[in-house]
């Protein structure tokens, strides 16, 4: 089983952010009330609140890089936890929650969500996008020479397991019939299971074409995969470990790249008026 630092932190953040939030609540609620707790919530409660509402309604494809207002919270709760104990409210163990909370908040934000610089050499504007091929919903190979003739905006996807790009998509369709007008076609490709595609196939009820990647052979060639990239235990629902960093790609009716979109932390996703400016603009 592939993993990196990065997929294992994520996912023990995330339990670590669940652990936390409920035994400082019950410490707030319970006897023994001290301030210091508070603080500690704050560390944690803020980013989990934003998390749940993310994957429960995928209504924003975005956010802010670092989430400065969660770190603001975080700051204040740490400051109040120390306050307390240092006033003698409280004993250490909130502080070094909050402390907990906040550092490793901080690690997800800098390091955790940054994707470093990106820039691949296979997607050169002004030259013809590489050939490669997927599978549709149905398991069939598809070539990507087949998409010319008209102009094609490609989406590589993590996975339906990832709430940007769940909400990233639901805003394309609800573009969808402004990039219709355009002549273009709109291309899905993601190197989850045949299953998973074939559901969200179902879901918005606009014609977007939904392929697999299979391997992630066609990442690798366009110079986008990201290796061991999916959150440790992940793979129990039947995703590989190795997925695609989030990218978006137009290309004309020669299938000539005219725009890209490489983003260099995951939580930030372009609008689609962006690309369908670039439609328009050149009138692809």
């Amino acid at each position: 089983m592939k993993t990196s630092l990065k997929s294992i932190f994520v996912s023990l953040y995330l339990c670590f952010l669940v652990g936390a939030s409920a035994f400082a609540f019950l410490r707030i609620v319970g006897p023994g009330f001290s301030p210091g707790w508070i603080g500690a919530l704050l560390t944690t409660l803020p980013f989990l609140g934003l998390l749940s509402w993310l994957m429960l309604t995928q209504r924003s494809a975005r956010t802010s890089a670092r989430l400065p207002a969660i770190i603001a919270f975080a700051t204040a709760g740490f400051a109040l936890s120390a306050w307390s104990w240092l006033v003698g409210f409280s004993d250490l163990t909130p502080v070094l929650v909050a402390l907990a909370g906040l550092a490793s908040f901080l690690i997800y934000s800098f390091w955790y969500s940054d994707l470093g610089p990106r820039r691949s050499s296979a997607l050169t504007l002004g030259r013809a996008l590489p050939d490669f091929s997927v599978q549709d919903e149905s398991g069939h190979e598809v070539f990507s020479a087949s998409w010319r003739g008209r102009p094609t905006v490609l989406i590589f996807y993590r996975g339906n397991w990832c709430p940007l790009c769940m909400a990233q998509i639901k805003e394309v369709a609800g573009r969808y019939q402004a990039i219709e007008a355009t002549g273009a076609r709109v291309t899905l490709i993601s190197p989850q299971p045949q299953a998973h595609t074939q559901q969200l196939a179902h879901k918005h009820g606009v014609r977007f074409e939904y392929y697999v990647d299979v391997g992630n052979r066609a990442a690798r060639l366009l110079g986008i995969d990201h290796p061991a990239g999916l959150p440790f235990g992940m793979q129990v629902l039947g995703y590989d470990a190795d997925t695609v960093l989030p990218t978006v790609i137009v290309t004309d009716k020669d299938g000539v790249v005219r725009w890209t979109h490489e983003t260099d932390n995951y939580r930030v996703r372009p609008e689609p008026d962006l690309f369908l400016s670039v439609l328009r603009e050149h009138a692809l």
